[in-house]
């Protein structure tokens, strides 16, 4: 969906802020276009636009084969279409999300992110699962767990011998770490989590923080000046999550050879590809994401410790035992992080995406309930939904019956009634697990009552904010023009196999081949290896296939080969040489030798049907398209204001 809407997009014109007393430069079925509206196209469609009036013309012409596509599908009721309809509300959902935070509070929440990225946090937790949409019961006992836990931490009891310990944490790493995270900085943790983080003095153990995994204490052991973001490889001997003696010995021995193997100069990149156990690194040298700060990618402490302690890129590293294996690290780059500036836009995306894109929505939210005079009447609605709701509810055979139009909440003067919520229920029942109907209406209430308000104000941002409605028409037009394109042009030639036959029968006398030969190409490393190849090829029996494996027994660089029918004007190495049918002496291109062996010259001809495909398929399409715009323009008359045309730039 996203690649066809930047193919449309390509040739689509983006549409800007439209000016109410705008002079009309083009009118299409009626339709004003308006000069600044026409000119915000031009100016961002041309790099170094001009104002003669050739070149005016020129760009018009353009702008009327648009104008004439979108209008017929318009009229042929693509906008109707419930895929395309589908499509184009998916974008306007993604578009919009912008307009629905409060950015205030967003731009307090970037600079806090960069403030944070400027450090990292060491810190051990204790956790207490529970789930998110948990009953009060069971959310009830785990606080109280959490704060019992606290209680033994407070009263003096050692916070790791805790968390490894009976009846201590829930996180499954806290037997072998004690609950020790290793450091952290912004958008490696979740982000209650982090904030628990980074307001807990050093020393200190914090308050319980809740978070989707469950309730957390932290106990914050130092803080230090970000390290920078590490671009690393490494080799990895991986051993068994309960290897035994005999494994990691064996482990160990291997990391030790391949590690002589380093020190003796053999490539980092071919020994990652030959023996590291990380599959998905192996194939690319043993490269990772980048770590540390500015990143959401964290490595297990040992590793990462090791990797920042390397002082040059290039530096390899000795092996490293984590968890997880041996490791061999090499450094590649290391970047300290960057100015506010060249992050901001970086910083943006991620809060937009973590947790708190909520904390702004929350706000924003508020501020709407302001706006449009919110009234809520939760505590007198909301019982018969208590009353009513039951075990059918999980199973989604839940009903509401004889509910009346009573209001539950009003914004700006607009009802939203019982009836609205027990639809919002019975659409949004797949989440939630068994707890008492009491929470549960009133956390489903809560969200439906925030989609709502969301909803009304995404409803009034075309007429709120001309520049959404205007990248709004443009993503409508570019999905039609996509669409009717295909269906009249792209696929049409495609798929109407006698048109583009008689086409080409019409027009056959455009697809011809140049001189061709038909041969063997050999392409030599350097002239050494050319005269060895010349050498076998003066055997008249000798095989391709036998002449590349004696010379690339050593090294595959040596020699490739090409064989089939070349072209000679469109072949690079064989323009401007003029070959004999055997083997032909070698020549020099580029640097590299080649020898050519023809079995046959083929002169200019006429390529057949099949041999020119995709080519006529290409020109069909062209020769549909100026037909089809020839019928259109019919249908749809569009009249062009010169005069303000031409008084563009002036």
């Amino acid at each position: 969906m996203k690649k066809r809407l930047i193919l449309a997009l390509g040739i689509l014109f983006s549409l800007n802020t439209i000016a109410q007393t705008d002079n009309v430069v083009m009118e299409i079925d009626g339709k004003k276009v308006t000069k600044s509206e026409f000119l915000q196209i031009y100016l961002k469609n041309n790099n170094n636009p001009k104002y003669d009036k050739q070149s005016l013309d020129e760009y018009m012409e353009l702008f009327k084969k648009f104008k004439l596509k979108v209008a017929e599908a318009e009229a042929l009721g693509y906008d109707t279409i419930p895929k395309l309809k589908k499509e184009l509300a998916g974008y306007r959902k993604q578009l919009s999300q912008p307009y629905l935070i409060d950015s205030s509070k967003n731009s307090a929440l970037v600079a806090q992110a960069y403030e944070r990225m400027k450090n990292e946090v060491h810190a051990a937790h204790i956790l207490v699962k529970v789930a998110e949409n948990a009953s009060p019961e069971d959310t009830l006992a785990a606080y109280n767990r959490i704060l019992a836990i606290k209680k033994r931490i407070d009263n003096g009891e050692d916070f790791a011998t805790v968390a490894r310990g009976k009846n201590g944490s829930e996180d499954p790493s806290a037997a072998r770490n004690g609950g020790d995270l290793g450091y952290f900085t912004a958008f490696q943790m979740v982000y209650q989590f982090e904030e628990a983080a980074y307001k807990t003095p050093v020393g200190k153990i914090s308050n319980p923080v809740r978070t989707k995994f469950g309730y957390h204490i932290l106990k914050v052991i130092d803080m230090r000046p970000a390290r920078g973001t590490m671009k690393a490889a490494h080799i990895m001997v991986a051993t068994g999550k309960d290897a035994g003696a005999e494994e990691i010995e064996s482990a160990s021995k291997k990391v030790d050879e391949i590690y002589a193997k380093l020190q003796a100069g053999e490539s980092f990149e071919k020994l990652a590809s030959e023996f590291s156990d990380d599959a998905q690194t192996a194939e690319k040298g043993g490269e990772l994401p980048l770590f540390g700060t500015s990143t959401t990618t964290r490595m297990v402490p040992e590793f990462e410790e090791a990797a920042f302690s390397l002082t040059a890129n290039g530096e390899i590293s000795k092996p490293v035992q984590t968890a997880f294996g041996f490791h061999i690290i090499k450094r590649l780059d290391l970047t300290p992080l960057r100015s506010f500036d060249e992050l901001k836009k970086e910083i943006q995306g991620k809060v937009n995406k973590d947790e708190r894109s909520v904390v702004t929505q929350n706000s924003f939210i508020e501020k709407l309930k302001k706006t449009y005079a919110f009234k809520d009447s939760y505590s007198k609605t909301s019982k018969w939904f208590v009353q009513n709701i039951d075990s059918n509810y999980y199973k989604g055979t839940w009903t509401a019956n004889g509910l009346k139009p009573v209001t539950m909440f009003t914004l700006d003067k607009k009802a939203f009634t019982q009836q609205d919520f027990a639809t919002y229920l019975q659409k949004n029942y797949r989440s939630f697990k068994k707890m008492d109907s009491k929470s549960l209406v009133e956390k489903q209430y809560k969200a439906w009552q925030n989609s709502e308000i969301l909803a009304y104000e995404e409803s009034k941002l075309d007429s709120k904010y001309p520049d959404f409605k205007a990248l709004m028409q443009e993503y409508h037009d570019g999905i039609l023009l996509y669409e009717i394109m295909s269906d009249k042009v792209w696929n049409k030639a495609i798929k109407d196999t006698s048109g583009l036959k008689t086409f080409f029968e019409g027009h056959n006398s455009n697809y011809n081949w140049g001189k061709r030969y038909n041969a063997y190409v050999y392409e030599c490393l350097n002239e050494d290896i050319s005269k060895k190849v010349a050498t076998m090829l003066k055997s008249d029996t000798i095989s391709s296939r036998t002449i590349i494996n004696t010379i690339n027994k050593d090294s595959e660089l040596n020699l490739r080969v090409r064989t089939g029918k070349f072209e000679v004007e469109t072949t690079p190495y064989l323009k401007g040489h003029e070959l004999k049918k055997g083997v032909n002496p070698a020549y020099v291109y580029e640097g590299k030798y080649y020898i050519v062996k023809v079995d046959e010259i083929l002169e200019p001809t006429a390529k057949t049907m099949s041999e020119a495909k995709g080519a006529a398929t290409s020109d069909y399409q062209n020769y549909l398209e100026k037909e089809w715009l020839t019928e259109i323009a019919k249908k749809h008359p569009i009249v062009i204001h010169e005069q303000v045309l031409y008084s563009l730039g002036k």
